[in-house]
């Protein structure tokens, strides 16, 4: 039996099956495509990490993003200042 038809044959508590549902709402996935990520790391778990994205989008969303180019030479540019203008390099 492969993991496919074992999740297949899970049977949840109903309080289990309607927070599964809850988060597939959240996540805009089925419960069948959400049952994977609450077997490997828990109810509490998924939904804290889909919280969190969800609250991360709406940010970015809001109040936009910064490149990682950007935001790697601003950090340099602190760090060297607060080296008195000396950066060193890595080894």
């Amino acid at each position: 039996m492969n993991a496919s038809s074992r999740a297949e044959n899970l049977a949840l508590a109903r309080g289990d099956q309607r927070w599964l549902e809850r988060l597939a709402a959240l996540a805009g996935r089925s419960p069948k495509a959400m049952l994977k990520y609450v077997l490997r790391d828990g109810f509490d778990a998924v939904e804290e990490d889909l919280r969190e994205t969800l609250a991360a989008e709406r940010d970015i969303e809001l109040n936009g993003s910064v490149r990682h180019a950007e935001v790697m030479r601003s950090t340099k540019r602190i760090i060297e200042a607060a080296r008195g203008g000396k950066l060193k390099k890595a080894a």
